[in-house]
């Protein structure tokens, strides 16, 4: 099996980066006649600086809003508005679902697209991928595309001002980086590019593990704060960049799969992407019989920086015996990354993981008297 890395062609992060956003362009060729895909708060809190920047350097663009949900509509309303304007670069300003849209539609038009985060709540920014969901937010498929984004900027300060719940979530998704990337490579598996994993791409998602251990609960009392610091610079990047690049050219396993799984259940449709992706981290833990250590280690940083480790906190008071089932046929549904796991899964023990992991994060918080809540 060959070895495959990818990456965005630029990623440039840092303090108002969005004033860069039409240099940026210039420098890399693309951006003639841009169509921006955005929702109402992000156009709030960036069109000033972007529209600023595209008169000075006398580039054209034209706005489209985002409906809420990367559907397949919502994908097909993206690429009739650029067929309209005849776009020439697709610019996403938003979350990871905006940022998903504008993906597709570039690549269903073969046209460049630039993604603009305003939150730093998953690694969606840098990937060759877009997650699809049905209108009424139910995961249906992932649509794979054949290059990464030209460009990717941060603008941590956007990011710094925004809910810090959002910030949590992305600690979340980073969170899976590391033990998913290591089950995929132990278990000789491909990476979500078909390929086997680099030394870059085992050491990057390494790092993101080490970098939220290390300066999560600084960067979340720093964002608590609005304020811009060394330690929500370098979380930021382990959201956005190092999970991205460790999640795409290591791979994933059970913990988006539990992901997947638990957008079925209509409860936890209020939940962030990264909340119940860090549920699934722990489930993934438990399933593959970590050491009680590790576990409480990946527990303890929930808990610090106010990840869900229960169901309840997924909005799921009671698991009911069908959805245990419902929750786990769908991570192992045939093409699912549970099937990276170096083991054979059946929806059985799927249902005991997901009821064995609830049981400890309770116990866990209980121990440690931590709050309940999430967000």
């Amino acid at each position: 099996m060959l070895k495959i890395f990818c990456s965005p062609s630029r990623y440039v992060q840092g303090r108002e980066a969005t004033r860069q956003l039409a240099p940026e362009l210039l420098r890399m060729g693309i951006g003639e006649r841009a169509l921006f895909i955005v929702g109402p708060t992000a156009r709030a809190q960036t069109e000033p600086m972007w529209r600023e920047g595209f008169q000075q350097a006398s580039l054209t663009f034209e706005v489209h809003p985002f409906g809420g949900q990367c559907s397949m509509a919502e994908i097909e309303r993206g690429q009739q508005a650029a067929r309209k304007f005849n776009a020439t670069c697709i610019i996403g300003v938003g979350g990871g679902k905006a940022l998903d849209t504008a993906r597709a539609v570039a690549n269903a038009l073969n046209l460049p697209v630039v993604c603009c985060p305003t939150v730093a709540a998953s690694d969606a920014p840098c990937s060759a991928l877009s997650v699809v969901y049905s209108e009424d937010g139910v995961f249906e498929r992932c649509l794979f595309y054949t290059r990464n984004p030209e460009l990717v900027l941060v603008d941590t300060a956007v990011i710094a001002g925004a809910p810090v719940r959002y910030l949590v979530a992305g600690m979340g998704d980073a969170l899976a980086t590391w033990f998913e990337a290591e089950t995929v490579q132990r278990a000789a598996r491909p990476n979500t590019l078909g390929g086997g994993d680099t030394l870059a791409a085992l050491a990057i998602a390494r790092l993101c593990y080490q970098t939220l251990l290390q300066d999560g609960q600084a960067a979340l009392i720093a964002a608590r704060s609005g304020v811009i610091t060394p330690a929500l610079e370098r979380i930021i990047e382990a959201n956005i960049l190092l999970s991205g690049l460790g999640f795409e050219s290591g791979g994933l396993a059970v913990a988006h799969a539990i992901h997947n799984g638990l957008t079925a259940i209509p409860e936890t449709h209020d939940c962030l992407h990264g909340e119940k992706v860090a549920f699934g981290t722990l489930v993934q833990l438990v399933m593959e019989g970590r050491p009680t250590a590790e576990i409480e280690e990946v527990m303890a940083f929930c808990v610090a920086v106010g990840l869900p480790l229960t169901l309840r906190q997924l909005g799921i008071a009671s698991l009911e015996p069908a959805q245990a089932r419902l929750i786990a046929e769908r991570a192992i549904a045939p093409g699912e990354t549970s099937h990276n796991e170096p083991f054979a899964l059946t929806w059985l023990a799927v249902s005991d993981a997901i009821r064995a992991a609830d049981a400890l994060g309770r116990a866990f918080m209980d121990r440690s008297g931590a709050d309940r809540r999430v967000g």
